[in-house]
């Protein structure tokens, strides 16, 4: 259902350019891709594709904004009407209860059948009966009143749902769908949707969509995208120079310079995902190890260099993180003055984090390392093979923790297994980022990561807390501001401080920084990239919905 954590900072990877150019130019009767108007994208994607087309997937390989779609596109970097999609326009009773949408009457699945309203309402059932989906926290009940007319009336005012539901609940075709066994582990292979664009050819290696010739919003001039699975991070460097890939987000070597190491190409850096440390912090819900101790986390916050990490890791590309995450920058004004910092410290603070650890029972060995109750204290870091800016990151905090006593060892996996583990708990600590929510709301990041009815028992799959955070107080905080308006600054400021202060106390994702978002991109090949000047996208290939908003805006200029 949403951009999951993977997608919150995408990394190139590394293939010889000669097998990326074979998959770049598989396209028909041998022209070029950009003879074909094709455009080739690299999402990070470290390893063989696996089949899943699913929006309703905490791992879908691609489909949601593309292939389908949900009402209407919030963009979450800029204060933007929301665009309508299937959703021409909507509306709320005076006491938030209800909403009323009035939906497209133009719109087709690539079936060919007719989208209706009673696709909408079939849509918003299945979330509301399937807890493993429903990372909305969606509670209403949906009413067709004719084909293109839907009510949703929810028990309490649910202004803050309105985003969830409008802009990142994705319509499925109930003639199809209403065969699916479970619509959260299916993967879909054959997709049909109303998008832009459908699947033409899956292979593990890469896979291909093509412009829906009967989209509603008319046939996009990106005739086909073609998404490469690639295995290391240099390639991705390789492929841009070679010309072989027209769009990715991730670092490459020297990145503050890519319009003249990569001769047509521009870059843009937006400050979006909070990267941390994730967690297994609840011992309650099946979580082991050191980590499930609140002291061990705090002290490794303190522990970290941030300056010393974002040069030798980010290239200086990342900013300053506020430890309750609202966005530093977009939120400042909601920044709680209740943290004991608004921001996560640039210097390491070695005896705080020394402290910590001793008031809860830790000591120091002779070898210089903490240990309690005979156990070394040793903590083992997820990350995905091949996204080495992240790499290089937990390297750089092995080496700091080191000074204070604290072990860290890096493993590195496959992103197929390292996602599973995340969304089963089945880790110590990973390496990730948290995502935006549709609005410019710290409110939807607390909601996907804090909110304990978006988790689950280690071993079963969490969408999206994956921490397994849990605490009563947010959870009633974060109820109290689904049911009060946005305008209402005022009102919501006191929940706001109560969320923070929480998260600051636990921390279950430790702070690292914010990442900067860096997309590099062909601008010789393809015209409507987003800019500084016009952000009206999140400018991330793996960013869903944003990446279709992209999609469409493009002209291939025939070079």
């Amino acid at each position: 259902m949403f951009p999951q954590a993977r997608r919150g900072r995408a990394r190139a990877a590394v293939v010889a350019v000669v097998a990326v150019a074979a998959l770049a130019t598989g396209c028909a009767s041998g022209k070029s891709a950009a003879d074909t108007g094709t455009l080739v994208v690299y999402t990070g994607q470290a390893g063989d594709y696996q089949v899943n087309f699913n929006p309703f997937s905490p791992s879908p390989i691609e489909g949601p904004g593309t292939i389908f779609e949900p009402m209407f596109y919030f963009n979450q970097v800029r204060t933007d009407p929301p665009k309508p999609l299937l959703g021409t326009a909507y509306s709320w009773n005076a006491d938030g209860t209800q909403l009323s949408i009035t939906l497209r009457d133009n719109a087709t699945w690539t079936d060919g059948q007719k989208f209706t309203a009673d696709d909408v309402v079939f849509t918003l059932d299945m979330v509301a009966a399937n807890k493993s989906i429903n990372a909305t926290g969606y509670d209403g009940q949906a009413k067709a009143v004719d084909p293109a007319h839907v009510v949703i009336t929810f028990p309490e005012p649910a202004y803050m749902q309105g985003p969830q539901v409008l802009g990142r609940l994705y319509i499925v075709p109930r003639h199809l769908w209403k065969d699916v066994k479970d619509p959260a582990t299916d993967v879909v292979a054959k997709p049909v949707g109303t998008g832009a664009y459908e699947l033409a050819e899956f292979k593990p290696q890469a896979f291909t969509l093509k412009a829906n010739p009967h989209y509603w919003g008319g046939e996009p001039a990106v005739k086909q995208l073609r998404y490469l699975a690639l295995s290391g991070n240099q390639s991705g460097a390789d492929a841009l120079a070679a010309g072989q890939i027209d769009w990715q987000t991730g670092p490459v070597p020297d990145i503050k310079n890519v319009a003249k190491n990569y001769p047509g190409y521009q870059a843009i850096t937006v400050p979006m995902n909070q990267m941390a440390l994730f967690t297994c912090a609840n011992a309650q819900l099946g979580c082991t190890g050191p980590q499930t101790d609140p002291a061990v986390r705090q002290a490794i916050y303190y522990a970290i260099n941030r300056k010393q990490l974002n040069s030798l890791a980010f290239e200086d590309t990342a900013s300053p993180i506020s430890p309750g995450f609202a966005l530093a920058g977009r939120d400042d004004k909601l920044i709680s003055g209740k943290l004991r910092n608004k921001l996560a410290p640039d210097a390491p603070d070695t005896a705080k984090a020394e402290q910590l650890l001793q008031q809860a029972g830790y000591r120091k060995g002779a070898d210089g390392g903490y240990a309690k109750d005979g156990t070394p204290l040793t903590l083992t870091v997820q990350v995905v093979s091949g996204w080495t800016d992240y790499i290089t990151a937990v390297n750089t905090m092995a080496q700091q923790l080191q000074k204070i006593g604290i072990k860290l060892t890096a493993q590195q996996e496959s992103w197929n297994q390292w996602s599973d583990s995340r969304g089963r708990g089945q880790f110590q600590l990973l390496i990730d980022s948290l995502y935006q929510g549709p609005a410019a709301d710290p409110y939807y990041l607390w909601n996907y990561f804090f909110d304990s009815a978006n988790t689950a028992p280690v071993g079963q799959t969490a969408n999206p807390d994956f921490a397994r955070f849990s605490d009563p107080d947010v959870d009633k905080a974060l109820a109290e501001l689904r049911k009060t308006q946005t305008s209402d600054t005022a009102a919501r400021q006191p929940y706001y401080d109560t969320i923070q202060s929480h998260i600051e106390d636990q921390l279950p994702y430790i702070p690292i920084l914010t990442g900067g978002t860096t997309s590099e991109y062909n601008a010789k090949k393809f015209t409507g990239w987003p800019s500084k000047d016009n952000l009206y996208a999140f400018p991330a290939v793996w960013g869903r919905p944003d990446a279709a908003q992209v999609f469409t805006a493009l002209k291939p200029t025939g070079q």
